[in-house]
């Protein structure tokens, strides 16, 4: 096996199901590896908003000129987004040979796909030797391959509901499980303006140094910009993020937290802090693309993260007709999402996904048709985004826009081929 396409492959066989919790088996291999990164190591768990936080942290350590690292999961369309070294995707050649090295550390033991490709892209990181690592995890926290690495700063992000089955029914036990990324005498940031009490009790627990927004560090702004206070540090009059969207501030809020609290490790110039906010990018983060309709690209797969979406489709302004190509996991909570969309989407465009975990098109059609409360909407299914996404720019008038979002399979189906740049028939 010389190519990555084919340790994916080998991966994707391993184990029988796709996703076990549990850091035995992968703890026991990484110390076979003899697996360690030496450098701040920042861990970023939360339901929503960890992408954003882990993509602004890495945009202001580079413009505090510092090496970084940042794995984040899953990828939209290529496996190497997974690592960023130094700002740039990784080369796929570069991580066949840590592929040969999980297989060859874990003898009999089982991996995961998820787990396997993990120590391999760790691996690599630890190859490259950065100044800081920024990590994203995966699902949950405390069971999750990710946290086999020690962090210096964990951030938790929002906490919601969202894989239940494996992370349990409600916000607490969320919280408790995503809290287990925490550890004695480090910094936990809590971004959640109002977060789960089993979070701060697991911090007090351990005796993390606990940072909640709010106590520890405070933003307030208005329509031009904004400030943030924190421990001892002040930063005023800045520029609100490049990532769009409401939420993205109490995100940088986070962010601007756990660098404060790593400054003796790792100290970042006010200007980095401006520079970085200004400059970061994320793809299928509510991303819009101009054009002839306007096309917006999210990400949101969960209730939490489409009522954000659809709080910033609403800031948008006026649109004559919103088309929205949606296709999603099955085991999401499918109908709050649909009931939260409906009021701002004219016509539907649900889709299949290339994944037998994916609800079918068909199936979300008739589930839309079950709640649909208004008589003036169109739907149709459709067997793939791209599909979807044709259909929509030949229904679409110049001046509407269009809105793919769902499962990380729905945007980047439509962004397989690079960002469309959407000219409607009737120009």
């Amino acid at each position: 096996m010389n190519t990555l396409d084919a340790w994916l492959a080998h991966c994707e066989r391993l184990h029988p199901t796709t996703i076990e919790l549990g850091l035995d088996r992968v703890r026991e291999v990484a110390q076979r590896m003899g697996l360690r990164l030496d450098c701040p190591v920042i861990t970023v768990a939360g339901t929503n908003g960890k992408g954003s936080t882990c993509a602004m942290l890495e945009a202001i350590c580079l413009e505090a000129g510092w090496r970084t690292a940042v794995y984040t999961s899953p990828h939209l369309v290529h496996f190497e987004e997974r690592l960023r070294l130094h700002g740039e995707i990784v080369q796929g050649d570069s991580l066949v040979p840590h592929f040969a090295r999980v297989e060859a550390a874990r003898g009999a033991v089982s991996l995961t796909y998820f787990e396997f490709t993990t120590l391999a892209i760790l691996a690599r990181i630890a190859e490259f030797a950065p100044d800081v690592a920024i990590l994203e995890i995966g699902l949950g926290g405390r069971l999750d391959a990710v946290n086999i690495i020690d962090p210096d700063c964990a951030i938790i992000t929002s906490v919601d509901l969202d894989h239940m089955a494996f992370l349990g029914p409600d916000r607490e036990s969320i919280g408790r499980e995503k809290a287990g990324i925490l550890r004695t005498g480090r910094p936990a940031i809590v971004s959640d303006p109002v977060p789960p009490q089993s979070v701060i009790d697991r911090a007090t627990e351990i005796g993390a140094d606990l940072w909640l927004l709010g106590r520890d560090y405070n933003y307030s702004g208005d329509k031009q910009q904004w400030a943030w206070a924190g421990r001892g540090r002040r930063y005023a009059g800045l520029a609100y993020p490049a990532l769009r969207g409401a939420n993205q501030i109490v995100n940088a809020a986070g962010v601007l937290a756990a660098l404060e609290s790593l400054r003796p490790r790792l100290p970042v110039t006010a200007q980095a802090v401006r520079n970085g906010l200004a400059l970061v990018e994320l793809p299928g983060r509510f991303q819009i693309v101009p054009g002839q309709p306007a096309l917006v690209l999210d990400v949101a797969h969960n209730p939490h993260a489409v009522a954000a979406l659809a709080a910033n489709l609403d800031a948008m302004g006026f649109y004559p007709c919103t088309h929205a190509v949606f296709g999603a996991m099955a085991d999401k909570d499918l109908a709050p999402i649909l009931a939260k969309m409906g009021p701002l989407v004219d016509r539907w465009y649900f889709t299949d996904l290339p994944t037998p975990r994916a609800e079918p098109g068909r199936a979300l059609l008739a589930m839309w048709k079950a709640g649909e409360k208004r008589g003036d909407v169109q739907a149709a299914s459709f067997a793939s985004p791209e599909d979807a996404l044709r259909a929509a720019v030949a229904a679409a008038d110049p001046a509407d826009r269009i809105v793919v979002f769902g499962s990380f399979y729905t945007v980047g189906g439509v962004l397989k081929d690079g960002i469309p740049r959407l000219q409607a028939p009737h120009l």
